[in-house]
This record gives C-alpha cells, structure tokens and sequence, in this order.
C-alpha cells in the first residue's frame, strides 16, 4: 500500500462525505469552494439490489461532485473488520457505478474512528433527543468524515512540500477485480 492520499482541493467543486453503516448509508456535501459540509439525506441500505449505490451514484452526478470520501471503519486497533470490508466493497460498488455513467470521481477512503460517538455527541449538543438520533447521526457521521477529509487535505496542502499528507487517515480506492474482498488491501493505493 503506497502513501495515501488527502482530497485535492486544488480542483473547485463539491465533495461528498459517505459514511456507510448496516442499516443506513449518511451522505453529506460541501459548497463549491469545499469550505462548508452539509448533511444531505439518509439512505437505506440494500444489500441485494444496491439501490442505495445507484442512489448515490445519481447525488455524485446531480450534485457534480468532484471527490468522494468514503468512511472507513477500523477497529481501534487499526485493523480491518467486517465493517471495514463492508465499507470498502461499498466504495468499490460506488465507482464502477460512476465508472458505467461515464464519471470518473476519486473516490478516499477516510479513516472514521471515534465518528460515531463524535456524531451523537454533536446532535446531544445541538439538542436533538436520542430518539431522533438515528434518523440523523448517520448523516451527522458524513459530515464528521468530510471535515475530516478536509481537514487532512488542508494540512498536507504544504506540510511535506510536495502535497504528500502527514497523517495515514486517508487513501485512495482503486478498482483491481481480481482482488477479493477477504484482501481489501490490494485495492488501496
């Protein structure tokens, strides 16, 4: 796996934060200029049809969305679960969807630890009740990947001179078809 690499935000346009979750998938967005991120809907997943993939392959379009990241979620520990392998098949499902459209969108796969708690604490803080949690903490998780996301690539804009990031908190997904899914590593660049 080589180093990864941040959003560029170097090109204009706005990004899409996914946080891909067993039941629901949260999508967020950012403004032209990738300053502000957004929460923008709640997806059911659908593990048979892929519908929420094709959903959200449609919000890339409709929103001419440049980059994406994608959560990805490691266990403390920094190893991969089954969430992880999840999230990564998600990702790999959402660019040969773009792939088919004719839109080649960089997709990053973002380090997500700790978004979950961060997210309920947020929505405790901004006075939502618990029971009206689920229905926004997985867009609130989106959010909480896309700042991140934009947070890395405003720190490795110049730390290490050459755009390279400093942290290891984001990478990019690339499509390789004969890796399986057991060995997500081999996708990642």
């Amino acid at each position: 796996m080589s180093s990864p690499q941040p959003l560029d935000l170097g090109v204009r346009g706005r990004r899409m934060g996914i946080d891909v979750g067993q039941v629901r998938v949260g999508v967020a967005l950012t403004d032209p200029d990738a300053i502000l991120a957004t929460p923008l809907t709640t997806l059911q997943r659908d593990l048979k049809k892929h519908f929420d993939v094709k959903i959200a392959a449609n919000l890339v379009s409709e929103h001419e969305v440049v980059e994406v990241a994608v959560g990805l979620p490691l266990a403390m520990s920094g190893e991969y679960t089954d969430s992880t392998r999840a999230a990564l098949d998600w990702a790999r499902r959402l660019a040969r969807r773009l792939e088919a459209k004719g839109r080649e969108v960089p997709i990053r796969m973002v380090d997500e630890r700790w978004t979950s708690v961060q997210s309920h604490r947020l929505l405790l803080e901004a006075g939502v009740s618990r029971r009206e949690h689920k229905d926004k903490v997985d867009q609130q998780a989106a959010v909480t990947i896309l700042e991140s996301a934009l947070d890395g690539a405003r720190r490795a804009g110049g730390a290490n001179g050459d755009g390279r990031p400093t942290d290891r908190t984001h990478t990019d997904l690339t499509i390789d078809d004969s890796a399986s899914s057991t060995n997500p590593e081999g996708d990642l660049t």
